[in-house]
């Protein structure tokens, strides 16, 4: 076998295996070039071959990288992140960054179909999976539910069931999911760079009734999620538009 393939079979082996784990970086080059007596041109072709099969992740000045687990946002359900990141299996950590009653801003009194002058709850919070901060998101929560949610740890429970917790009933959402790049704002709270691809969601959640209860943006970190859905005949509608 070609040496360089020996060598990349060797680190998806470990990789595989957990030696190396998702998100971990690995050894320098010229230290794994020592470590398996090759030279730098044949231990970058290994990892070549480990980029093209999606296991590592080569950032430029900062190094090589086990290419951390993807999630898959399932567009065919309506629950929390926090409750599909822990169905695929991974641990979360939510951190609330801030929660108060603000008067709406226009942009979300218009999604909510309220008046600017009422107030809402605003909920901030930044959610993290396989050592890395991945998920940031605003939610506004109207009156009078808002008020019922005041003592609730999102720490530890979602916004879908602290609402069902106070006998609110989610029927559906509204959501379109767009591309984007990662703003300086939310960066902070991210670990990534400003500039690196994001998938921004704009949700909207209603009750039986039809009243628009949440309105949500989340910022997710591309190299972190993938989007997937079951489709049938009917029942799930996709629209497709430039941006």
């Amino acid at each position: 076998m070609v040496r360089y393939r020996e060598i990349a079979g060797d680190l998806a082996a470990k990789i595989r295996d957990g030696h190396y784990a998702p998100g971990e970086a690995l050894p320098a080059q010229r230290e794994l070039s020592q470590a398996y007596g090759v030279t730098l041109m044949t231990l970058r072709q290994a990892l070549r071959e480990l980029s093209a099969d999606g296991l590592i992740v080569q950032q430029p000045g900062k190094g090589t990288f086990v290419a951390p687990p993807h999630l898959a946002y399932q567009l065919g359900s309506l629950r929390s992140f926090a409750d599909d990141l822990r169905e695929q299996g991974h641990e979360v950590r939510t951190t609330v960054i801030s929660r108060a009653q603000r008067r709406v801003p226009a942009h979300i009194a218009a999604r909510l179909r309220v008046r600017e002058t009422e107030t809402a709850l605003r909920l901030e919070r930044v959610r993290a999976f396989a050592g890395r901060r991945a998920i940031h998101q605003i939610s506004w929560v109207r009156e009078p539910h808002a008020d019922r949610l005041r003592n609730v740890d999102f720490t530890s429970v979602s916004l879908y069931a602290a609402l069902a917790d106070q006998g609110v009933a989610v029927a559906r959402a509204a959501e379109t999911i767009r591309p984007a790049a990662l703003d300086a704002d939310v960066a902070r709270h991210l670990d990534d760079d400003e500039g690196v691809p994001v998938l921004v969601s704009d949700r909207i959640t209603y009750a039986p009734d039809g009243t628009a209860l949440v309105a949500d943006r989340a910022t997710m970190l591309g190299s972190m999620m993938q989007i997937t859905a079951d489709r049938a005949a009917t029942g799930l509608s996709l629209t497709w538009r430039p941006t």
